[in-house]
């Protein structure tokens, strides 16, 4: 690898280690074996690199969810299952790794808490949330990238991210009453049917 490659992975090592906000430019230095002047050189600022960090990681985070199966859920997870029965499954799996990834989703959290007074911050994941509404449509709906229309992106994507980041700040805060992905899709379904308020 290049200085650049060097930095980022340094960058994105130190976000997971230290978190976003006290990362220093020495820590990322230190981390790549880089030299302090490659950051200006290369991304402009150490924050400029930390967004990079940030978003690479997010990244990387969503396309090993969008490998990985679901544990015994292979036909639950195709195309054509039962909407419901895949949308469980696939909970399943991003759930197993938020319980398991804390460092990753504490930095991710951390992130969150500093959109407000980040401009640049929030500029940079603006740019690349559709990206990823997309990219959680074709994992939850078992079809590739390609046939995810912007719509869809917009909306359904948008549902599956504000779920995703409650659970991840749940995980932090209640770990152990996470639900599972038959609990969210029970929920799913008692909304749906409007039976939410219903004793059975």
């Amino acid at each position: 690898m290049g200085h650049r490659e060097d930095l980022l992975e340094g960058a994105k090592r130190c976000l997971l280690e230290k978190g976003y906000a006290r990362t220093t430019a020495r820590d990322i230095v230190a981390a790549s074996g880089a030299n302090l002047a490659s950051i200006g050189y290369h991304y402009g600022s150490k924050d400029a690199l930390m967004r990079q960090a940030v978003i690479a990681s997010s990244e990387e985070w969503g396309a090993s969810v969008a490998e990985v199966p679901a544990a015994g859920s292979d036909d639950a997870r195709a195309a054509d299952a039962d909407p419901l029965e895949r949308f469980a499954a696939v909970w399943d799996n991003v759930l197993r790794r938020i319980a398991t990834e804390r460092e990753f989703i504490a930095a991710q959290v951390e992130v969150l808490g500093l959109l407000p007074r980040d401009e640049g911050l929030r500029e940079a994941i603006g740019e690349v949330l559709p990206e990823g509404n997309e990219g959680l449509v074709a994992i939850f709906e078992g079809v590739p990238d390609t046939e995810v229309d912007a719509e869809a992106a917009r909306v359904v994507g948008s549902f599956y991210q504000a779920l995703l980041t409650g659970l991840m700040v749940q995980s932090l805060v209640t770990p152990d009453a996470l639900p599972s992905g038959e609990d969210l899709a029970a929920a799913l379904r008692r909304v749906t049917a409007g039976e939410v308020l219903r004793k059975p």
